[in-house]
């Protein structure tokens, strides 16, 4: 791949709740969010079973839960997972040492301006990744410009904003007991979408397919390029 920065780079995300209270999200990640695991595998792979070799990318990685995940199951795939958090990352990072994965990395990256070469991945996913981004149709635009023709992405989000918002609000609560709240970029209450607007949003790509369905608290977006 084309234009990967190193794993080591740290972009200073000293602005954000993610970083200075990641015990708390990845807390919530790992032993309170649902597991989409078998959902995404099921939408992205209906043989249950990804062609060997193919690069699939995690927008919004986070401690890494979906992409150590998945390289685990499939070892002869290869996962890339970015975030701007350098905490969840280096959580990520362990957690993939401790499970001796050699197909699975993480780097710094900005889900709005991606590092990575056009038509560069087969398979992206992405999980609550819209809440908290100031531009939605920008990272849309950068799925669809990585993804190569015919790939895939699988997209999973919340669709209350009550439940979705429990994360933000306990990070912004901890800030205001703790005295860190200097100006987080992160908003206090998650933005989720109604199903129209997850349509409309992902219409603004010229994918092949689209499908948006719900299924309880979540719902979920498959695309696939032409």
């Amino acid at each position: 791949m084309a234009n990967i920065p190193s794993e080591d780079v740290n972009d200073g995300s000293t602005d954000s709740l993610f970083e200075h209270f990641a015990w708390l999200y990845i807390f919530c990640r790992e032993r309170l969010f649902r597991d989409d695991t078998v959902r995404m595998i099921q939408a992205l792979w209906p043989n249950r079973q990804p062609v060997p070799g193919e690069k699939i990318i995690e927008l919004g990685c986070g401690p890494g839960f979906y992409s150590c995940g998945l390289a685990e199951r499939f070892r002869e795939i290869s996962v890339l997972g970015v975030d701007r958090s350098p905490s969840q990352l280096t959580w990520a990072r362990e957690k993939r040492n401790a499970l001796r994965l050699n197909n699975c990395r993480f780097q710094s990256d900005n889900v709005l301006e991606l590092s990575h070469s056009d038509s560069t991945f087969d398979v992206l996913i992405a999980s609550r990744l819209f809440t908290v981004l100031p531009s939605r149709r920008l990272a849309v635009a950068e799925m669809y410009r990585v993804l190569r023709p015919g790939g895939r992405c699988f997209i999973a989000e919340p669709r209350w904003a009550f439940w979705a918002s429990i994360p933000l609000f306990t990070m912004w609560l901890l800030a205001g007991l703790t005295h860190f709240r200097n100006g987080y970029r992160e908003p206090s209450r998650a933005r989720v979408l109604s199903t129209r607007e997850m349509n409309r949003l992902f219409a603004t790509q010229p994918w092949r397919k689209i499908e948006v369905w719900r299924d309880g608290r979540y719902q979920y977006a498959l695309c696939e390029k032409g």
